[in-house]
């Protein structure tokens, strides 16, 4: 077992640093017999930490592995099983129970008390021991005493300590060792002998040393003497020492009287260096000089070196109010009186700066309301200069050209004072938010009345009424209600002028000569009639709202730039909404006006675009209204404009989403373009309506119907109108509605058409839709022009089939007997045995179809198709044409029968095919 521990000891748990303590052979209890060793150690570090280790032969047998670890802390329960009886069986209680047979009671007891030894003195948590002697755990196993001294120890729980202080003999103690002991031949074989024969030689070695002593005990008493002589002269060294010392302790006193006075003067030298720095930073950064003074309380706020001076006189006053005072910088009597006079100069200048700018607002205001004029003083009086700063610009100017007055020399102007107002902003939020409401308030009024009257003027350029509406305003007072009254007229005569539409929900289908003055359809189911509007009509139309947006776009982004830059909106991150404020604000200079804040205004904005937007709500809360309304006019001029209004407002919305998706023109076009997109829906349903509501005539022939030319006439309309469009895809969505639609009603009508074969009216409308969607190449409808393809081809060969059977009844009826007769298994050469289809009767079948009477005969059918058929659509010939093929491929399958059914009659139809194309070529060219 020795040498196995020290074989353990030196593969597996040195190379760990660790230190094998105990150590059994065991196996698991009650299986066959697989030999193994619990062993337990102990690190060589700290802190130290014990562990069971179950170590196996490896498979081949030439060395050993570890297999299992357990930590000692782990263990719970150490069981004996037996302890007054010899028993190798013991169980370890880890995280569960683990049963083993020891190779002998000794070894498990000797394995145990290690166990119990290492858990007394590295663990805190307590082993329970079961079933094992009190004198087990209480000493030494009497096993273990054969064990070299250092591992007994170890073992039995002896000072460990022992094993830290042990050394290996070095390689020339080794030496001496090994050459001592071959000077002795017995030393291996009678060690007790070796070990009496070293006690004696160490005995001598004692003597000759005692000896040696002896020897030298006259040098010792020389070496004392000595030894005297050096202590009486330490002593002399020690009283000059103390007499030094006493000499410098004086010294001392007054080096440290020098020192505390310097060290009193460098503290009074470093305050007076911090004290002149606190003072040179208080005048540096809050001493304001006399000319900023001055600038701030009598500057002039209307030249631009006054404003110059007054910027930047407020500037050095925002940093001196805005220093970062130092601890107990307040409490010094200067900083505050500074302090009182920066909140003076403050108060004073910017009650001097509202009052300017709210001044500079009332005159400008004035200064445009003055000359501006009402629409019905415009068409009265001449063409007036439109005062201001830009004089070249005219109010008739404005008007005759649809064009809105520019606000650039205003905008010019105050962004003089944009970085005055930036101080205002930083310093007295009350007095810049209310100068943001008296501003809004005052152009929102100025607006309100500009686009009004902008807006009146093209709703009567759009109504084509300028010449008229020139004579009315002549006579009316100059009042707004009196305008308001007459656009009411205008707007009313507008509605009369679209004329009575109740025709038009009833369409009705007359002859042939009348049918393409009532085929407008779709151009007719707009508010006016198709004759009043012409291409002209609606270019005018597409013009001048383009027009109107086209103004509005640039003044709503120069306001909206302006308000950013004057109100300087683009810098903090949160603002308090100005509209949001009390209505008044008292000043030195009066009370300021203000704008009633609305409900939606009283929460907090969470950023300065909120705000922008909000401003512009408030200054044009009329353009919107507007725009709805001149949306309204056009749409009820002629639905069709709603077209023309989906495309412009579409592009407009998409510009103004590149340039910024959430500005107020953005958000406002497109609100207005969610009514425009609403129009055209309804115009595209009223369009399917009145497909619906189309009757036709008892009496005439149907032809192409209405609705039918109407599409292509919309298409063709829609096409030109939606190139190149944002909003294709609306288009061609409504597209989809309108053609099934018409695809439905067709065949509506042609179930219903008495006069007419429903194969003729689907034919010809058919082919028309197929025409169009062929010509117009409209990619969304390609299904569609190929089913309209396939209806037109179905009908046609439907209408030739039933058409052809009436010049060859009695023929057709026959052969139909023939075919009937070969179908119910009659042979085809014994068909003319059949009484009623014998060679006589067809002879006499035959007999009756002479060439004379079959041309007669085509001659009836010809006129009878070109009743049916339309002249639009020219496809009489056509027909005819397929009806001649018709007629030869009947004619060849008669033959054929009569070949197979009466072979060798020699009976053969009295006309040829060569006969039949002369009979078609001649009534087609005489007709």
């Amino acid at each position: 077992m020795t040498a196995i521990k020290h074989a353990l000891q030196r593969d597996i748990f040195t190379p760990n640093d660790e230190r094998l303590l105990g150590i059994v052979n065991v196996c698991k209890a009650g299986k066959k017999k697989k030999n193994c060793f619990l062993c337990a150690t102990v690190t060589t570090e700290r802190p130290v930490q014990v562990k069971v280790v179950k170590v196996k032969k490896s498979d081949k047998g030439d060395f050993y592995k570890r297999q299992q670890t357990w930590e000692l802390r782990d263990l719970t329960e150490v069981d004996a099983k037996d302890a007054s009886k010899e028993n190798p069986e013991f169980d370890l209680h880890f995280e569960k129970v683990y049963r083993w047979l020891a190779s002998s009671t000794a070894e498990k007891n000797s394995f145990i008390s290690c166990i119990w030894k290492l858990n007394q003195r590295y663990l805190r948590k307590k082993v329970e021991f079961v079933n094992v002697s009190s004198q087990l755990l209480e000493e030494l196993p009497k096993a273990e005493e054969s064990v070299p001294s250092g591992e007994s120890q170890s073992v039995a729980g002896g000072d460990e300590d022992a094993l830290d202080d042990y050394q290996e003999l070095s390689t020339r103690e080794e030496q001496d060792i090994e050459s001592m002991m071959e000077m002795c031949e017995y030393a291996i074989s009678n060690a007790e002998a070796f070990a009496e024969q070293l006690s004696k030689e160490l005995q001598v070695l004692d003597g000759a040393n005692i000896q040696s002593i002896m020897a030298s005990e006259k040098q010792v008493n020389i070496l004392m003497q000595l030894l005297d002589e050096a202590l009486s002269e330490v002593d002399t060294i020690e009283g000059k020492l103390s007499s030094y010392e006493e000499m410098l302790q004086s010294v001392k006193e007054q080096m440290d009287q020098i020192s505390q006075s310097n060290r009193l003067i460098q503290i009074s030298s470093t305050n007076n260096g911090k004290l002149l720095d606190e003072i040179q930073f208080l005048v540096n950064y809050m001493d304001l000089s006399k000319g900023h003074i001055r600038a701030l309380q009598d500057g002039d706020l209307t030249s631009p070196k006054g404003i110059e001076a007054c910027i930047n006189a407020s500037e050095a006053l925002l940093q001196c109010m805005n220093v970062a005072l130092r601890p107990g910088h307040e409490k010094l009597m200067a900083v505050t009186q500074q302090q009182l006079l920066f909140a003076e100069l403050r108060d004073t200048f910017a009650r001097r700066l509202t009052n300017h700018l709210n001044n500079v607002f009332v005159h400008q205001f004035n200064h445009f309301s003055h000359f501006k004029m009402t629409i019905p003083q415009f068409y009265r009086s001449s063409c007036l200069s439109l005062p201001g700063h830009d004089q070249s610009s005219t109010l008739s100017q404005h008007t005759a050209e649809l064009t809105l007055p520019k606000h650039s020399p205003l905008h010019r102007d105050l962004l003089r004072y944009a970085k005055l107002m930036e101080w205002l902003k930083n310093t007295h939020r009350e007095k810049y938010e209310g100068l943001s409401r008296t501003y809004v308030d005052y152009m929102s009024r100025l607006y309100e009345r500009e686009i009004k009257d902008f807006f009146e003027v093209a709703k009567i350029k759009m109504a084509g009424t300028t010449k008229e509406a020139k004579g009315k305003f002549a006579t009316l007072p100059r009042k707004e209600s009196a305008l308001k009254q007459e656009t009411e007229s205008l707007h009313g005569s507008s509605g009369k002028l679209t004329g009575s539409t109740s025709s038009l929900n009833k369409l009705t289908v007359q002859g042939s000569n009348s049918r393409r003055s009532q085929s407008s359809s779709l151009l007719d189911m707009g508010n006016m009639s198709a004759s009043d509007l012409d291409v002209a009509d609606r270019t005018k139309f597409d013009k001048i709202f383009e027009q109107v947006l086209s103004e509005l776009e640039p003044l709503c982004l120069a306001e909206q730039d302006f308000i950013s830059k004057f109100f300087k909106l683009q810098q903090h991150p949160t603002v308090a909404p100005p509209l949001a404020q009390p209505e008044t604000e008292e000043s030195d200079g009066g009370t300021l006006s203000r704008v009633p804040p609305q409900a939606e205004h009283r929460h907090s904005l969470s950023s300065e675009k909120d705000m922008v937007r909000l401003m512009m709500n408030k200054i044009f809360q009329s353009i919107e209204t507007e725009l709805n309304s001149l949306i309204a006019l056009g749409d009820k001029i002629d639905s069709f404009n709603s077209l023309y209004m989906l495309v412009k407002m579409s592009h407009h919305v998409w510009t103004a989403e590149n340039v910024d998706p959430a500005s107020y023109l953005s958000t406002t076009l497109g609100n207005v373009l969610v009514t425009v997109k609403r129009n055209f829906d309804k115009c595209i349903s009223g369009q399917i309506r009145q497909m619906e509501e189309v009757k036709i005539s008892k009496k005439s022939k149907v032809g192409i119907l209405p609705f039918v030319t109407g599409f292509e006439e919309f298409a063709e309309l829609a096409e030109t109108i939606f190139r190149n469009a944002e909003r294709r895809g609306d288009l061609d969505k409504a597209y989809v509605k309108l053609i099934r639609a018409v695809f439905m009603n067709v065949e509506k009508v042609a179930n219903e058409s008495q006069k007419t074969p429903r194969d003729v009216v689907m034919m010809e409308n058919f082919h028309h839709i197929f025409s169009t969607l062929s010509r117009l190449k409209i990619s969304c409808l390609d299904a569609e022009r190929r089913e309209a393809k396939h209806k037109y081809t179905d009908h046609l060969q439907s209408y030739v089939i039933n058409s052809l059977g009436q010049p060859l009844e009695k023929l057709n009826h026959f052969f139909e007997g023939v075919e009937a007769r070969v179908a119910q298994g009659v042979r085809e050469e014994e068909v003319s045995y059949q009484l009623a289809f014998n060679k006589q009767e067809l002879r006499k079948v035959i007999k009756e179809y002479p060439g004379k009477e079959v041309k007669k005969g085509l001659d009836n059918l010809y006129k009878k198709v070109d009743k049916h058929l339309c002249e639009e659509e020219s496809l009489l010939q056509v027909v005819w044409h397929s009806m001649q093929d018709e007629f030869i491929r009947q004619y060849k399958h008669f033959e054929d029968l009569i070949g197979r059914c009466y072979p060798g009659s020699g009976i053969t139809m009295e006309f040829t095919i060569q006969d039949m194309l002369e009979y078609f070529s001649s009534i087609a060219q005489s007709h």
